[in-house]
C-alpha cells in the first residue's frame, strides 16, 4: 500500500503504509480517532497526546474518550412500557433452560494472523457448507476435522448440547434466542475468532414472567439506546471532520439531542 493510500482523519494516519486493514477495522480506528480529536477540542486531552500507533491509543486518550462520552451521550432510561413491549416481541431472548446441539468450524484469531485472509477463508467455508450437497453431515465433519482450530475438530466440530451460559456471551447472542436450525447464514464472531456454526437441534426453554427478567430487559434496552446515541454522535463528528480513505456515514446536521 502506498503512502497516498493511507486513510486519515483530520490529517492523522489511521495505519502504517504497509499495514492492511479490513473495512470494519478501518472504520473502528476512524471512529476512535474522531473521538480522540473531539476529546482534545473539549479540553479533556492534551493537544500533544500522541497519535495512535497501529490502532493503540494512549491511556490518557482512552480515559478522555470515556469522559467525553459520559458528558456528551444523552441516554434516556427505558420506559416500563417500552420494556414490556420489547419482552413481548422477544420472549425467547430470556427463555430459561434453552439448549442447542451445536457443531462448528473455528478460524482462530491469533497474534500475527492475517485477519483479512482468515476472514476470506472463513467466508469461503461458510459458503461451501451452506451449499446443498449429498452427505451434508459427513461433509461438515470432514471440513471441521481439516480446518477447525478447535480441539472439537477431531470430533467433526461437535460441541454437544449447550446453554447460553456455557458459551462466550457474544457467541451466545448470535446462537440462542433464535429459531434457526442448520448452518447459520452468517459467521459468528467471538473472542476466539470466526465460527461457522451449525445448529443440529434446539430445545426451547421456558419463558419466565416479565417481572422475573425486568432488570435484564432494562439493561438490554439501555445498551441499545447507548449504542444508538454513540452512532449518532459519531455521525455528527464525521460530518464536521476531514476524512480520507475510509467510508463513514457522515451526517451534516447535529443528531445528538
Amino acid at each position: 500500500m502506498s503512502a497516498a493510500a493511507v486513510a486519515r482523519v483530520g490529517g492523522v494516519a489511521l495505519h502504517a503504509a504497509d499495514e492492511a486493514l479490513d473495512a470494519a477495522e478501518l472504520r473502528q480506528r476512524a471512529c476512535t480517532e474522531l473521538l480522540r480529536q473531539a476529546s482534545v477540542r473539549a479540553g479533556l486531552l492534551a493537544a500533544d497526546d500522541p497519535a495512535p500507533e497501529r490502532g493503540a491509543t494512549s491511556a490518557a486518550a482512552s480515559a478522555a474518550i470515556e469522559a467525553l462520552l459520559e458528558r456528551e451521550l444523552v441516554v434516556p432510561e427505558p420506559a416500563d412500557e417500552a420494556c414490556r413491549r420489547w419482552f413481548g416481541a422477544n420472549p425467547s431472548r430470556h427463555a430459561v433452560g434453552e439448549r442447542a446441539r451445536l457443531r462448528h468450524v473455528l478460524f482462530a484469531v491469533t497474534p500475527g494472523v492475517d485477519v483479512n485472509a482468515l476472514r476470506r477463508r472463513a467466508e469461503a467455508c461458510l459458503i461451501d457448507l451452506r451449499a446443498p450437497a449429498a452427505g451434508e453431515g459427513e461433509r461438515f465433519a470432514a471440513v471441521a476435522a481439516e480446518l477447525s482450530n478447535c480441539p472439537s475438530g477431531a470430533q467433526g466440530g461437535e460441541l454437544g448440547w449447550l446453554q447460553a451460559a456455557d458459551c462466550a456471551p457474544e457467541f451466545a447472542r448470535e446462537v440462542f434466542g433464535q429459531p434457526e436450525v442448520g448452518v447459520l447464514p452468517r459467521l459468528v464472531h467471538s473472542r476466539f475468532g470466526l465460527h461457522v456454526v451449525e445448529v443440529l437441534e434446539r430445545e426451547a426453554g421456558r419463558v419466565p414472567a416479565y417481572e422475573a427478567v425486568a432488570p435484564a430487559v432494562v439493561a438490554t434496552l439501555r445498551r441499545q439506546a447507548w449504542a444508538s446515541a454513540l452512532r449518532q454522535y459519531l455521525q455528527l463528528l464525521a460530518g464536521a471532520a476531514e476524512i480520507d480513505g475510509v467510508d463513514l456515514d457522515a451526517a451534516a446536521t447535529p443528531l445528538v439531542q
